[in-house]
């Protein structure tokens, strides 16, 4: 689905992605992949999704067939929306709901705050991501929370990197996990730190390499968690 999600998202941005420097070598863009190809290849990945959750209970059915909807319809938010960010944190989190519905047939209060967390976390990332084109974007009309924040970008980002953490906390606290799991939220927070630190000058590459690096954010996150459950 996760694949699914890009093939629709270059399908949507065929032709806004020929004007913008990061993109216009995309293979629709360029005209390598047809549109019916690219189609034909979106609903094959997606009936594999759905032939998966075939095997888990009905709740998780339902989820998974919302679950498509939104990552069908996240590529077209940019053109209504300047908040595209959080709407792609619900469609990549969506998972999580659909994990907890999947073992223990209903979504806990603690699954949708880690979803909630999820789409913070999409806010500060995924602006690093639309910081690299945000001058192509303004150009063609393209609607994201990088153009929105103009010289707050940093602040935003900042403000969606403590959300993200402090709602981790609070996972950590409800599931009473030990010291290793908030040592791994440290780290997290070294690495939001370093981004923000990096990307203090309008510099196209730093905010792609901070998207990019947020890699070890989740790695830090992912890593506390395996730590405490040892």
């Amino acid at each position: 689905m996760r694949s699914g999600g890009c093939v629709i998202n270059d399908f949507a941005d065929r032709d806004f992605d020929p004007h913008v420097e990061r993109t216009r070598r995309r293979p629709l863009a360029t005209g390598e992949v047809s549109v019916r190809e690219a189609l034909i290849l979106f609903v094959c990945l997606c009936l594999l999704g759905f032939i998966l959750v075939l095997f888990l209970n009905s709740l998780a059915l339902i989820l998974a067939i919302i679950g498509v909807i939104l990552a069908a319809s996240y590529p077209f938010l940019k053109r209504v929306t300047s908040l595209p960010q959080f709407y792609l944190g619900i469609a990549f989190g969506w998972g999580i709901p659909i994990a907890f519905a999947a073992h223990q047939d209903t979504v806990p209060m603690i699954g949708w705050i880690l979803l909630l967390a999820n789409i913070a976390w999409a806010g500060a990332y995924d602006t690093f991501y639309a910081m690299v084109d945000r001058e192509d974007d303004v150009r063609i009309g393209v609607k994201s929370l990088a153009v929105l924040s103009g010289t707050f970008d940093r602040i935003v980002i900042g403000v969606c990197q403590a959300i993200t953490l402090l709602l981790l906390c609070l996972v950590g606290f409800m599931e009473n996990l030990n010291g290793y799991y908030f040592l791994g939220l440290f780290g997290a927070l070294v690495v939001a730190v370093w981004h923000q630190y990096s990307c203090r000058s309008d510099d196209r590459d730093q905010f792609f390499a901070a998207f990019l690096g947020n890699s070890w954010f989740g790695a830090m996150v992912f890593g506390g968690i395996v730590l405490a459950y040892l």
